[in-house]
């Protein structure tokens, strides 16, 4: 009896313990790093090797053979949308990041598959894209991190540090055609806004942007949505619409029950039409 009572508190406290997701500290702790380029995201997995005094390169990670790219399982990186590499383009997907290291130059691979768990399961074969780069000196770093730099809304440079190292490569995406073709598959008040907004403050694509904000205002006719509407009719040299549709939105803006950010700029810009 004792025994049956004793094996059923081990399978209850099993069962409780697999239902917490129970997990041991790793010696190379999972990292994850994120980063947006414009309306893309780019997501970064992976583990933090540290150097603990050892030799690096050209030992602990041998020169002239495939690495995972870190410990435990292959780095991966997502991209939300397709991108390019160092000028080569690679579709939106998520990618195992396997590389050679050299002493003067290392290839970087964006494999299809990953689910490898070291270099003695890479597979040539489900390759997507190769890019060679130079590795540079870089402060001492102990355990190897992923960092992005030089941001633009168009670009970011990905760089991988570790020891006294570090690699980068380059990420380009196309912003501008990205944000127009998803507003134009949207059927969202707030999302044709934001597109709507975005053309008129980078004076792009005014014509759609008129659409757009017009098929919001007709979706959820608010202050927001209002005043951006009158601004594009200004835009458009059309006055007694722009300043009758402005106040129409100030008035909707005076009955919120807290001001709106931009309330006393708009007032202003009414002002202004009107002389």
């Amino acid at each position: 009896m004792k025994k049956s009572i004793l094996f059923l508190f081990v399978i209850v406290f099993a069962s409780s313990i697999s239902a917490q997701d129970f997990r041991t500290p790793r010696p190379s702790p999972d990292a994850t790093v994120s980063q947006y380029v414009g309306v893309t995201k780019i997501t970064i997995d992976y583990s933090c090797p540290a150097v603990k005094g050892r030799a690096i390169w050209g030992e602990l990670v041998p020169f002239g053979k495939v690495w995972r790219t870190g410990a435990n399982e292959v780095t991966s990186i997502t991209f939300d949308d397709a991108v390019k590499i160092n000028g080569n383009e690679l579709p939106a997907g998520t990618y195992g990041i396997h590389t050679i290291p050299n002493q003067n130059e290392w290839e970087i691979i964006f494999s299809k598959d990953t689910k490898v768990d070291g270099g003695s399961g890479y597979d040539e074969a489900k390759d997507a894209l190769r890019i060679k780069v130079t590795p540079d000196p870089n402060p001492f770093t102990e355990r190897m991190t992923f960092t992005f730099s030089e941001m633009t809304e168009n670009s970011t440079k990905v760089n991988l540090n570790w020891e006294k190292l570090k690699v980068s490569f380059n990420i380009e995406v196309e912003t501008q055609k990205l944000t127009l073709d998803k507003a134009r598959n949207s059927f969202k008040s707030g999302e044709l806004m934001a597109a709507a907004s975005y053309c008129l403050q980078n004076n792009i694509n005014l014509d759609e942007g008129y659409k757009w904000i017009q098929a919001s205002t007709m979706i959820n006719e608010n202050y927001f949505s209002t005043r951006l509407l009158a601004q594009y009719l200004a835009k458009m040299d059309k006055k007694s619409e722009a300043i009758a549709t402005m106040e129409k939105a100030i008035e909707m803006g005076s009955k919120m029950p807290d001001p709106p950010f931009d309330f006393e700029a708009m007032k202003k810009m009414l002002e202004d039409w009107k002389k």
